[in-house]
């Protein structure tokens, strides 16, 4: 590998699946074993069945997001990050571990939004969700908003909803201004975060993939890692920061 300069780095839910977090498309992911599950993650089917929401509630509940600790592979990219050659942290997850783990909350881009905070649907206004929680576990099934009585549901991007503009033309600038493109944990099927690959590779950045299963870029790229994120994502990481040396 040259010696790298700037090191863009894209997460998915396999990077946190060490945390107790399972991924959404692997062999064990939520919606491999339960499809309807990602049916109901469509905002349509959110907004127009107040059964969907009661159970999405519940869900949030448990999520085991709230109990989750980062492991070594997010911790490894704050070590990036201090060395100075993270350009960007772009995920696709929504559990705030990289941020958890040491990452400047500022670095961090969340493409799909965050499950620790709750929003309106009618006018937008984000509470933070224990506050939201803490309704349902004294009895409201279906909290409205505080303000103006609308629908809530976790600040996250669902299935039917556009990326939020200017945190995608973030995304973009990252891959397209490194040298070094690693996405970690992604199956790389889900657009744009996964065309966030082609960007890097077009603008002649080095592109290496860290995942436990194949994926659509695998041929792309300058380098496939077929080995558990735990282990080989620190090891990465070690190699980049020596060969920056």
């Amino acid at each position: 590998m040259n010696e790298p300069t700037s090191v863009s780095v894209l997460t998915g839910a396999g990077i946190s699946t060490d945390s107790g977090i399972p991924d959404y498309r692997g062999p064990q992911g939520v919606w491999t074993k339960n499809p309807q599950a990602a049916v109901n993650a469509t905002i349509d089917r959110y907004l127009a069945d107040p059964d969907v929401r009661r159970a999405s509630w519940q869900a949030r509940l448990t999520h085991p997001a709230f109990g989750a600790e980062p492991n070594g592979a997010h911790r490894s990219l704050v070590d990036l990050e201090h060395a100075g050659l993270r350009r960007a942290l772009i995920t696709q997850n929504i559990d705030e571990l990289h941020q958890l783990a040491g990452s400047a909350p500022e670095k961090v881009i969340e493409l799909h939004g965050t499950i620790r905070r709750a929003e309106c649907v009618s006018c937008d206004l984000i509470t933070p969700m224990p506050e939201v929680l803490a309704r349902v576990s004294a009895g409201e099934d279906d909290p409205p908003c505080p303000r103006c009585g609308g629908i809530q549901k976790s600040n996250t991007i669902s299935f039917g909803q556009a990326l939020k503009s200017e945190v995608l033309g973030a995304a973009l600038d990252a891959a397209r201004s490194c040298d070094v493109f690693v996405a970690v944990g992604s199956s790389l099927t889900v657009h744009p975060a996964a065309g966030l690959c082609g960007e890097a590779l077009d603008a002649g950045a080095q592109l290496v993939i860290v995942n436990a299963e194949p994926t659509p870029y695998d041929s792309f790229a300058d380098r496939v890692i077929n080995e558990p994120i735990g282990q080989a994502l620190p090891a990465l990481v070690k190699e980049l920061i020596d060969a920056a040396r």
